[in-house]
């Protein structure tokens, strides 16, 4: 009896174990079978649109080459636009106040308000009806984030340092806080944008907030700077001091054979302290030369708009590429809707 039952337990076993392969096989062959469903219907798709435009290519043809003769008769009679460009630095925050004045003036161009736009930009009405469009955008790259990040970790204590992870500031990096910004106005008149720097500019200057933020920083760079001449004249003061010091020890008879080492090594300690410092206010000096000249404006022109704009080209933006691309894009969606409707038309007929 029990000789049986150890014969029948492992063939139980070996029936589970059967069942459970056949299983797993009947799986991947199910899908199997559903990936090949979608990849025949893909082919299936595929071919149909072939045959769809083997079926009307002529037809197609005909609409990119009227299209392409459409484009070029605009093309020729649309004025031509001219784009210009400058570099800017804003100083002060002022960058916000510089981006909301480029906003309301490419409003007042969409909007066609010659009358406010001539106003505003100190031109005349038949140049203002020249522009048609204002843009400003950050112009930075990833070392000038690096360098902003560096400035911004700088400013922070210790503790706060920790806490600013690099990637996370990269990534959430404001547009507004980079330091160089591009200003660009479209127009038919390729000298207007040279005429309009001048508003421009004193749009932010002329800021009473900005000018009080300028001459707070003028005066806490002249402080900074007397402050660093003061401390460079005591330092030279308490060299020569050394220096008349050593002299008068040099000019002393020897007596015996006492030495002072430690006075002596004490004596350069501070004279290489006294050097190390010196170096550190005349960087100080740099630094702060470098930081009147940056902030010697509210907003810093790095490249002026040019005498005479260049032609606003582009693939995008000639009509002899979007005419065509609307023609045909419309003909590809008027002969399917034409087709599925012959199609439930047939289908009609077949079932009724």
């Amino acid at each position: 009896m029990d000789e049986d039952l150890r014969k029948q337990q492992p063939s139980n076993e070996e029936v589970d174990l059967g069942q459970i392969f056949n299983a797993i096989g009947r799986l991947f062959e199910r899908f199997f079978r559903f990936l090949g469903r979608i990849f025949k219907g893909i082919f299936e798709v595929i071919l149909l649109f072939l045959f769809f435009i083997q079926r009307h290519f002529w037809k197609f043809i005909i609409v990119i080459v009227v299209g392409v003769i459409v484009g070029a008769i605009i093309d020729i009679k649309k004025e031509p636009e001219y784009i210009s460009t400058m570099v800017i630095e804003p100083n002060f925050n002022s960058v916000q106040q510089l981006y909301n004045n480029i906003a309301f003036y490419n409003e007042l161009a969409e909007a066609k308000d010659f009358v406010s736009l001539a106003e505003a930009l100190d031109i005349t009405d038949e140049d203002a009806s020249s522009i048609r469009e204002f843009s400003v955008e950050s112009y930075s790259d990833e070392n000038q984030k690096i360098i902003l990040f560096d400035q911004f970790i700088r400013s922070l204590d210790s503790t706060t340092q920790k806490a600013i992870d690099m990637k996370a500031y990269l990534a959430n990096f404001n547009s507004l806080e980079a330091r160089f910004h591009t200003i660009s106005v479209t127009a038919i008149d390729n000298s207007i944008a040279k005429k309009i720097q001048p508003a421009i500019i004193s749009s932010i200057s002329n800021n009473s907030y900005f000018n009080l933020q300028k001459d707070i920083s003028d005066s806490n760079i002249k402080l900074q700077d007397s402050l660093y001449k003061k401390q460079i004249a005591e330092i030279d003061s308490l060299q020569l001091l050394y220096k008349k010091v050593m002299l008068k020890e040099a000019e002393r008879p020897l007596q015996g054979t006492n030495i002072s080492l430690g006075e002596n090594g004490t004596q350069k300690n501070k004279e290489l302290a006294l050097i190390d410092k010196m170096e550190e206010l005349k960087l100080g000096l740099v630094e702060l030369n470098e930081e009147r000249g940056n902030k010697s404006s509210i907003l810093n022109v790095i490249s002026d708009f040019p005498r005479k704009g260049v032609r606003d080209k582009g693939l995008l933006k000639s009509y002899k590429f979007l005419v065509p691309s609307s023609f045909l894009i419309l003909a590809i969606l008027l002969l399917i809707v034409l087709s599925l409707n012959r199609y439930l038309k047939n289908h009609t007929k077949r079932t009724f």
